[in-house]
């Protein structure tokens, strides 16, 4: 039997930065990874046979990874501003937000609105939002505050309008346009199934996707994701991880023994600590006492399944398609944030569709195209012939896909595909690249598929629902029911999302008690 001080159950990027961090301060670390290779969603793939594009396949923009963690770990990433924010087409026109030019933004946001109200609300919105982020980022890096101290950080106003009252009621308090109100509203309801008109979820999952690094900005990883998790990789591996790829785990007892399942049979390790990133339902299942829970702290548990609710489609194009506003370029409008039919009333008229157990009929929907900013990621006969385009449908929660998953698949492609032609001039179809063998350059993934694909239950993106970053009871929001098993993935309090946080906490953890 093998003995380590750490043993890491799960070789996604989270578990590569615990295994960094550990490894740096001398202590003896082994990283399990069920798959041939680490990572987890945060990778670059050849999806389609024969055309040489690097995709980002499941995760695809970098906004939470703080920067400390890549000076710490010394890692060699290029991350790119995106010089827009997002275009959102409204009937002939649409809003574009520049990020370097106030005054094209505020155009646009007059000829969208009719006035100057919603413009001068953004503004204020958003400067409340920036004090936000700059003064609770640093604090995920540290053992948890309590509710009390982050009021006192963010001041009452922001706590009461994004921590206290459900972020739809703030934000049609806020806002008088339809489609202003929608783009606010989409960082609500990334992989979040919610009504955030009601439901306080909607305002943690905001949270998280407006404060990443003290800005909020959601950058572009040059070389895609794969770059990512190959320079944790590189960083693990550097301070004297051992890592094991192929290497399913079947059990984890508290007393810190970890047995896993590889090519030449089976194997039990030994550690004084097991970091898991795995999510809490998989914790559950493998450890020894059987589905014994853990405790819930905000950390995870048994009291509900999780479940996605998102529609990722992956997509090269031979050319972007035209747009309704001939004065729209179509390489600005799809470099940001491409919303479509994300409108209040459309994406509470796809919740409500959705919560009946329908696929929407008008699928909200955003779409960017990751090499107008990274054209790394495309072969060298391909660039400048064909651009890569990712989207993510909100409120496709997998109970839409379970009873006839593939049926269904194909039922929600369709139907976004015919959302997303709504707001062009031309069909996206019309645009998509062919492979050699003639069949288009798309493919889709649903939550049912993350499921059986990545292991992930419910094919929940974040392990579970989103908790809040603060905590009555301190520590580091990894704890579990067991002293030696500790938390370092999505499910740690405040680890949602491609940044490293979770395994960071766990390492300090360990390292700072």
């Amino acid at each position: 039997m093998g003995a380590y001080d750490v043993v890491v159950a799960g070789g996604g990027h989270n578990g590569l930065v615990a295994a960094a961090y550990l490894a740096g301060a001398g202590r003896r670390v082994l990283v399990l990874e069920r798959l041939g290779h680490v990572g987890g969603l945060a990778i670059s793939t050849r999806a389609f046979p024969g055309v040489d594009v690097r995709l980002s396949r499941y995760s695809y923009l970098v906004s939470l990874l703080p920067a400390r963690i890549v000076r710490d770990l010394g890692l060699d990433l290029d991350l790119r501003r995106r010089r827009y924010a997002s275009y959102t087409p409204k009937g002939d026109t649409g809003l574009l937000v520049d990020n370097e030019d106030e005054t094209r933004t505020a155009a646009s946001f007059r000829a969208v609105t009719g006035g100057e109200h919603d413009h001068r609300a953004w503004r204020d919105f958003y400067a409340m939002t920036a004090d936000v982020a700059r003064v609770l980022a640093p604090t995920l890096l540290e053992p948890l505050r309590t509710p009390a101290e982050i009021e006192r950080l963010v001041g009452p106003r922001a706590w009461r309008d994004l921590f206290q009252r459900p972020v739809g009621q703030t934000v049609e308090e806020r806002f008088a346009d339809d489609t202003v109100r929608g783009v606010v509203l989409t960082d609500a309801l990334i992989g979040t199934f919610a009504d955030p008109a009601a439901d306080l979820l909607a305002n943690r999952c905001f949270l998280y996707h407006v404060i990443g690094d003290g800005t909020g900005e959601w950058n572009v990883p040059v070389g895609g994701m794969g770059a990512v998790s190959g320079a944790l990789e590189r960083a693990a591996r550097r301070a004297g991880a051992e890592i094991r790829t192929g290497a399913e785990i079947v059990g984890i007892s508290p007393s810190g023994e970890v047995t896993y399942v590889a090519e030449d049979g089976e194997h039990t390790v030994n550690g004084r600590h097991v970091l898991v990133n795995l999510p809490p339902a998989v914790l559950d299942r493998v450890l020894d006492q059987g589905l014994d829970p853990v405790v819930d702290q905000g950390l995870g548990g048994a009291a509900s399944a999780p479940e996605g609710a998102q529609l990722k489609v992956n997509m090269v194009l031979a050319r972007l398609p035209r747009l309704k506003d001939p004065s729209a370029d179509p390489r600005a409008a799809f470099s940001g944030t491409f919303h479509i039919n994300e409108g209040h009333d459309q994406l509470a008229r796809a919740y409500e569709q959705a919560a009946r157990g329908e696929i929407p009929e008008l699928p909200p929907a955003e779409v960017y195209c990751h090499s107008l900013t990274d054209p790394s990621i495309l072969g060298p006969e391909l660039r400048g012939k064909a651009e890569t385009m990712t989207l993510f449908g909100l409120h496709m929660p997998a109970r839409l896909f379970r009873k006839n998953p593939e049926k269904a698949g194909e039922d929600a492609l369709r139907a976004t595909f015919a959302s997303m032609n709504s707001v062009l001039a031309e069909p996206i179809e019309d645009c998509l690249l062919r492979a050699p063998d003639g069949t288009p350059c798309v493919e889709a993934k649903t939550p049912v598929d993350l499921e059986r694909d990545a292991g992930l239950p419910g094919g929940h993106i974040f392990h579970e629902d989103l908790s809040w970053p603060y905590a009555q009871e301190g520590g580091w929001g990894v704890e579990t029911g067991h002293e030696r098993i500790l938390l370092c993935g999505a499910a740690a309090r405040r680890g949602g999302g491609v940044s490293g946080i979770g395994g960071h906490n766990a390492a300090m953890a360990l390292l700072r008690p």
